[in-house]
């Protein structure tokens, strides 16, 4: 009995000896060995993507052949040898049987909501007659997206609509939310009359007797909104899950939202839909796209409260971006701000929406405060004057990477270009505007005008400037590949040769201008923007197997989109595997 204990206690001292000898072992080769295979089984993945081509927009590694996922985000990419040692039992493979896999898409500015909206109610952008314009709003009086330009020129006015709509305020707004048709029952509810004088940033449209034709520009929209019921809560939500799903159909997983917001309208409706409609959707499990939000600089106070109580990052879905103020209006209205006249116009320089000094003041305490600044410029004027105040603002000498964003970008002077590179603005254009501009911008600044300074893609990334790809969607519909071949290929509808074809870009530019660009643009590129390891697992696959062919033709069709590596969109529906 003695000698049992005597020789479990020697047991007892050997193995305490061995434990607190363990540090001293550190150095040994077996040791870390041991170590690192203990550390390596940890790193197991729940999704390995394999037998692709897969484009990741990370120079570090441009391309690869397949990619593990674990925990929604992505653990390792490379060549099948690295990824399958990551596999365990449980372990689901996606083979791409050669397919192309690139990172989700980022479209820098859409409306999601007014996208959403539109969804549900009657289409007027492909109207091309009075007629047929004046048919639809018999059908449905909530509408919008009408554009002039496709039945010859001729602006709509009151009297077209007021026999279909005799009860109820109406207002119909141009496909470039910068110009609207009101009938005649919403004029007299809002006090429009030919005694109106125009609005600071706006127009009020007059026949040649005074009288109000209905069309409102810019800021003047601000007198007939208020009349115009609004949607409802629960209308909204639904425009939000309709305009995700729209999104994610086209391989959009990420959006900068800068929400219902247009010179005149509310700034309180990004609020309102923050609140009632992001927030709802968050915590209810019903986001489905990650969002980033822009606010109306003029609530700039408002956003800096909440990013102090909440942070910038409210959750894997929702973002908060930064504030955004307009500069002038739109081509297609006849209100982007221009050096030069209107040349079918020669009275009309365009509209500077918000007065230069209270632009300044606001711009200047939103960034103070750290918040992120964008402002719409479409004229080459109105781009000089918001490079020349982003200029003056940054002369603080404060060291901060502020990543200012100019929206559209659309029309520069010569010598401009240089100054988005040498400034670090940030240039957020849409490729598919030019697609409805060629013509347009032809008759409305002259041939040789247009063509020396519209939609200068190329000029601007030679010139060292950040390129971030959008939609301005529901302007323009959200699709990506489209917009992918349009900067690529520059041919309008009916053209038979590129327009501007110095300006047209290689493929890699352009899927950088969706994706890492694109996230750099909203300080997102942390999360999203390019297949790495410790981002989400935000990726699309297209139809294609071809680099070569993608790469000249971009023909090519979503087949499946995945967030955080779980299938939200897939072309074959019954198929749930993944």
């Amino acid at each position: 009995m003695n000698t049992f204990w005597v020789t479990l206690s020697a047991s007892v001292i050997v193995v305490l000896l061995s434990i607190a000898s363990l540090p001293l072992l550190n150095n040994n080769a077996n040791y870390l060995k041991f170590a690192d295979l203990r550390r390596s089984s940890s790193e197991v993945a729940d999704l390995v993507v394999t037998n692709g081509t897969i484009y990741t927009s990370d120079d570090s590694l441009p391309f690869a052949d397949s990619m593990a996922i674990s925990n929604s985000r992505i653990l390792r990419v490379g060549n099948y040898s690295s990824i399958k040692k990551l596999a365990r039992t449980l372990t689901k493979e996606l083979n791409l049987h050669g397919k192309i896999v690139v990172p989700g898409f980022i479209d820098s500015h859409v409306h999601f909501i007014p996208g959403g909206l539109q969804m549900a109610r009657v289409e007027l952008r492909g109207v091309n007659t009075k007629d047929l314009f004046v048919e639809k709003i018999r059908k449905a009086v909530a509408s919008g997206g009408w554009n002039n330009d496709i039945w010859g020129g001729d602006l709509p006015m009151a009297s077209w609509i007021d026999s279909v709509t005799p009860h109820n305020p109406v207002w119909l707004a141009r496909m470039d939310g910068h110009m609207g048709l009101a009938n005649t029952l919403a004029l007299t509810l809002a006090g429009i009359s030919r005694n109106n004088e125009n609005p600071n940033g706006g127009a009020i449209i007059r026949n040649n007797d005074g009288e109000p034709t209905g069309l409102l520009i810019d800021s003047a929209m601000k007198l007939v909104l208020p009349h115009i019921p609004e949607a409802s809560v629960d209308e909204r939500r639904e425009a939000l899950l309709r305009a995700s799903s729209h999104a994610l159909k086209r391989g959009v997983t990420t959006v900068v939202d800068f929400g219902r917001y247009f010179p005149g309208s509310s700034p309180e409706y990004p609020w309102d839909d923050f609140s009632d409609v992001y927030r709802w959707a968050d915590l209810s499990g019903n986001m489905m796209t990650r969002i980033c939000l822009f606010f109306p600089m003029e609530t700039w106070s408002r956003l800096v409260d909440l990013m102090s109580k909440s942070g910038r990052v409210l959750s894997q879905w929702i973002y908060l971006g930064g504030v955004k103020a307009f500069a002038d209006g739109s081509l297609g209205s006849n209100s982007a701000f221009f050096h030069e006249p209107y040349a079918d116009d020669l009275n009309n320089y365009g509209l500077q929406v918000v007065d230069l000094d209270s632009l300044y003041n606001m711009t200047f305490s939103s960034d103070k405060s750290g918040l992120q600044v964008s402002i719409h410029a479409i004229g080459d004027r109105a781009n000089d004057l918001i490079l020349d105040m982003y200029a003056s603002v940054a002369s603080d000498k404060q060291i901060r990477d502020r990543r200012f964003r100019i929206e559209h970008a659309q029309h520069l002077a010569p010598g401009t270009v240089a100054r988005f590179g040498e400034q670090s603005v940030v240039a957020s254009v849409q490729p598919d505007h030019l697609l409805d501009d060629a013509d347009s911008a032809s008759k409305k600044l002259g041939c040789e005008r247009a063509e020396r300074g519209s939609y200068l893609f190329k000029s601007l990334l030679t010139k060292n400037a950040q390129l971030a790809f959008g939609s301005d969607w529901p302007v323009a519909d959200i699709n990506p590949l489209k917009s992918i071949r349009t900067s690529m290929k520059r041919v309008p509808p009916g053209w038979e040769k590129a327009w501007i074809p110095s300006e047209c870009l290689c493929l890699k530019d352009a899927l950088n201008a969706y994706t890492i660009s694109a996230a750099h643009a909203c300080f997102l590129d942390k999360y999203v923007g390019s297949l790495s390891p410790g981002k989400y697992a935000d990726f699309v696959v297209l139809s294609t197997n071809s680099w070569e062919d993608f790469a000249t033709e971009v023909f090519a069709d979503v087949e499946a989109t995945y967030v955080g590596g779980f299938k939200a969109y897939s072309i074959r529906p019954e198929d749930k595997s993944e």
